[in-house]
């Protein structure tokens, strides 16, 4: 049984979970193969065990005695409702779980007609929906088997004491320290309290259940960053340029009575004394380091993208263009000398709109890893909010969901990520480039490899950020603190003496500038701003944003709600010069006269005071605020970069050959001798050609190049229009990445005497991103062929597994043989596979696509269409 003596307190819950272990033991014993623990029966003098600390303990017990591989343990708890508990139930070991008290509420649901469904429908669909859930959970950390994931514990633990995990939880790692047994028992106990009437006797009579506000603010519910009278508070600030009032709102975002960040818990104590503020740099100096975050066209609407692009241009700082591509037409500055264009082109998994056009117009390029409010997950865009624009900037169908795959697919190691910051430094030798990490455990590891990769920028993103157009069951239960994250990639790189060749940017809640400035002394040199960047342009924070019904047009695509948005560039621009403004005040009254100089001054930190008993006093910052010893000598901010350039030699030196051909647009045909440390080889010309011509590209093939030899990684990245490349001989990983209008042709070395098509003569991922272009290629090739592609054409000879996943647009044909899972999360384009075995379908995810014979006249003219181009130009 899982209850406890509601009048013993704390030690009688220790003791009942002490007796609950050997009661499990003793079942062990006596040859039962299944434990069913259970708080049935709470009265008014038995209160709960909370299940999750039950589960582990008896779990943990049990592996301790050598004894839990002979018996399953089966959890039956009132607790339980949503995703999150299941997930972590079975996390820290439970076989099964019986949330009887869900499936209580949706019998009563049933029989009071507020479903209109009968029981068992109910219930399937809810176990449904909890399979999913853990099904998402599972994919999320890389997991195939429940088996794999169960007791595995692969949970950062915040706020939960050493003790408390050492002794009933297995172990682990706890970061800030926090509760303890006692502070768990009270809070039972309140709640226990609260449910029974004060004699003990009966329970209080049912009313209207509680709302907690646990995903949206509620007046009695739980404390919310973002609750209403602070919205109002900033609106009416950037509105009426009223900087009393923003200093009002940044005096009741410190949450100094009851902390929501951990950085509500620090404190500044200065070294120097006070200075005058006109010692102190501009506000102009300071906002160039504020940038907002990615958030993307699709997920808000276009004329809220683009009032955030004139804002941040407007002074000096950089708007995101999140993961959904920007139109082209941006790129051109307005008559009045402003320009909507967004600086920060990022480049995630999905690769939606990452063209050649697309990366030559920015000042940086973010490679997105994972986000911080929903680490392992991709971007997501309901279908309804897909329209033609949308659409035509992602190179996708209107209507129809866009979700990004969880990984990268060019990315499963360190070097794969220095493979497309090269990739990028070659199509824009002028940009910078930066890495978007999660906070998380070990993120400072991480973070020494993306500097050894040679990235510019590293930004750490917090999980207290907002999680845009996100279904609801990504907004709880993801992402860690971006102070915990921060602290430890600045002590790693310092230690390392990494830490000056690189800038750290941070995310993730940030609203003030007391945040700003305690994120410097952690170590960031830049700052961004997402939910209160929206907030000044008019947003309500209703979190409603993926079902676009937003009643101030800004995450909506519904042409009578975008009518509504009333932001302007001006609110923006006011709201970041209030920060800065009272950015200098803090730096004068700490005596300094530059954010440089407190950069990665954490010693200038420490914990306040909190009463005894106090939650918060039990959390510890000795890690977050620890300075390493033997580093003092090392680069706490960036001083120098990495220095050097990372352009293809191979591509240079084609370049001085074909550089009078690019700019009279004659036409050109060369030989080339080609080897496998010949890398990206085609971005820079690409990039230069792009530059000069956009991307209308050159006439069709107006520049052939023909190479004879071993491709190195990336041959042909992001070619462009009117750019022509045959490769006679065999090719690395990434071939075609991200092809944007030119064309490739692969055939085997002439002299060679194998058959083509028995042979694979290129390796994984070919076409990645692809969004027009053709490909040929006489042979067959490696895995996660044109994955993503979404406008281009390709021809080959067999292909592996997960062929054409994640595909929206284009046409591909398939010649030969393929692996399994074909067409997985394939939405658009279509793809023509010669079946000779008669088994193509046992290969086919059809989760979302169709099998046809060829039955169209179009179908079959384009069919050949395709072949005698391939027998043309590899024939």
């Amino acid at each position: 049984s899982m209850l406890f003596e509601a009048d013993g307190g704390a030690s009688a819950l220790e003791s009942a979970l002490s007796s609950l272990c050997k009661d499990a033991i003793k079942a062990v014993d006596a040859g039962y193969n299944y434990i069913i623990i259970s708080d049935r029966n709470v009265d008014d003098r038995h209160a709960p065990i909370p299940s999750l600390l039950a589960t582990a303990a008896v779990h943990h017990h049990l592996i301790h005695n050598r004894k839990r591989s002979q018996t399953a343990i089966i959890v039956e708890s009132a607790e339980v409702c949503e995703v999150m508990h299941v997930a972590l139930l079975v996390g820290y070991g439970a076989s099964a779980v019986n949330p009887y008290m869900t499936f209580a509420i949706l019998d009563s649901l049933v029989k009071e007609k507020t479903l209109q469904l009968d029981y068992p429908s109910a219930e399937e669909h809810y176990i449904k929906a909890v399979n999913k859930g853990m099904l998402k959970i599972l994919s999320k950390m890389g997991i195939s088997t429940i088996r794999s994931y169960r007791g595995a514990a692969l949970f950062e633990n915040l706020g939960v004491s050493q003790e408390v995990l050492d002794k009933y939880m297995g172990g682990g790692v706890s970061q800030i320290g926090g509760v303890t047994v006692e502070d768990i028992a009270g809070d039972v106990l309140k709640a226990h309290k609260s449910a029974f009437v004060e004699t003990g006797a009966s329970v209080q009579s049912p009313c209207a259940l509680e709302d907690c506000g646990f995903y949206a603010w509620r007046k009695d519910g739980e404390a919310h960053a973002w609750k209403p009278s602070r919205v109002r508070l900033l609106q009416k600030a950037v509105r009426e340029c009223d900087y009393e009032a923003f200093k009002q709102f940044s005096d009741s975002s410190a949450n100094r009575t009851s902390p929501m960040y951990l950085r509500d818990l620090m404190e500044i104590e200065s070294d120097r004394g006070p200075i005058d503020i006109s010692e102190v740099e501009s506000e102009e100096s300071l906002m160039k380091r504020f940038v907002t975050e990615a958030i993307s066209f699709g997920a808000i609407s276009k004329e809220a993208h683009e009032t955030i692009a004139l804002a941040m241009n407007a002074i000096g700082g950089q708007s995101n263009t999140g993961e959904g591509g920007e139109d082209p037409q941006r790129n051109i500055t307005l008559p009045d000398g402003s320009s909507k264009r967004s600086a920060v082109k990022q480049v995630a998994s999905g690769r939606f709109g990452v063209d050649a056009e697309y990366l030559v117009n920015a000042d940086e390029i973010q490679i997105k890893v994972a986000q911080g409010a929903k680490p392992g997950e991709g971007g997501q865009l309901p279908g309804f909010k897909v329209d033609e624009l949308i659409a035509r900037t992602r190179h996708s169908v209107p209507g129809i969901t866009l979700i990004s795959p969880p990984p990268h697919h060019d990315i499963y190691s360190i070097e794969d990520l220095a493979q497309l910051i090269y990739d990028l430094k070659n199509i824009n030798n002028s940009a910078r480039v930066s890495v978007k990490l999660v906070s998380e455990s070990g993120v400072g590891t991480i973070a020494a490899g993306v500097a050894k990769a040679k990235a510019d920028v590293i930004l750490i993103s917090g999980g207290d950020g907002g999680t845009g157009a996100s279904p609801a069951s990504s907004v709880k239960h993801t992402g860690s603190p971006a102070e915990t994250g921060l602290a430890q990639v600045q002590q790693t790189l310092v230690v390392n003496n990494l830490r000056g060749k690189v800038r750290l940017q941070v995310d993730g809640g940030l609203k003030t500038a007391r945040d700003v400035l305690f994120m410097a002394m952690l170590g960031a040199e830049e700052f961004g701003f997402g939910t209160a960047s929206l907030v000044s342009l008019g947003c309500l924070v209703c979190r409603k944003c993926n079902t676009n019904t937003c009643p101030v047009g800004i995450a909506t695509q519904a042409p009578e709600l975008r009518a509504r948005f009333a932001g302007k560039k001006e609110h923006l621009e006011t709201y970041f010069r209030f920060i800065a403004r009272q950015l200098r005040e803090f730096l004068a009254l700490m005596g300094y006269s530059t954010l440089q100089e407190v950069i990665g001054r954490a010693d200038l930190l420490h914990k306040r005071d909190f009463h005894d008993g106090s939650k918060a006093r039990k959390v510890s910052l000795d890690r977050v605020l620890y300075i390493p010893d033997g580093s003092r000598d090392n680069a706490r901010i960036c001083t120098v970069g990495h220095g050097t350039s990372l352009q293809c030699a191979k591509d240079l030196e084609i370049m001085e050959m074909i550089r009078p051909a690019i700019d009279s647009k004659r036409r050109i045909s060369l030989g080339v001798q080609i080897v496998n440390t010949d890398r990206s080889v085609g971005a820079v010309i690409s990039g230069t050609v792009t530059k000069l011509y956009g991307g209308v590209g050159l006439p069709e093939d107006c520049i052939t190049l023909t190479f004879r030899g071993s491709a190195g990684q990336s041959f042909g990245a992001f070619l462009c229009h009117g750019l022509t490349f045959r490769l006679e001989g065999d090719a690395n990983d990434y071939l075609g990445k991200g092809l944007s209008g030119g064309k490739i042709i692969v055939t085997p070395d002439p002299d060679a005497l194998f058959n083509a098509e028995d042979n694979i003569i290129a390796g994984n991922t070919i076409g990645y991103g692809a969004t027009s272009g053709e490909m040929y290629i006489n042979g067959q090739v490696g895995e996660r062929f044109c994955v993503r592609n979404s406008g281009a054409k390709a021809v080959v000879e067999g292909a592996g597994d997960h062929c054409c996943e994640y595909m929206t647009g284009g046409r591909v044909v398939v010649l030969g043989k393929t692996g399994r899972n074909f067409a997985a999360g394939m939405s658009g384009g279509i793809a023509y596979v010669w079946n000779p075995g008669g088994d193509f379908d046992y290969y086919c995810n059809m989760d979302m696509v169709e099998l046809s014979l060829l039955e169209t006249d179009e179908d079959r003219a384009e069919v050949k269409s395709m072949v005698k181009a391939h027998l043309k130009y590899t024939g």
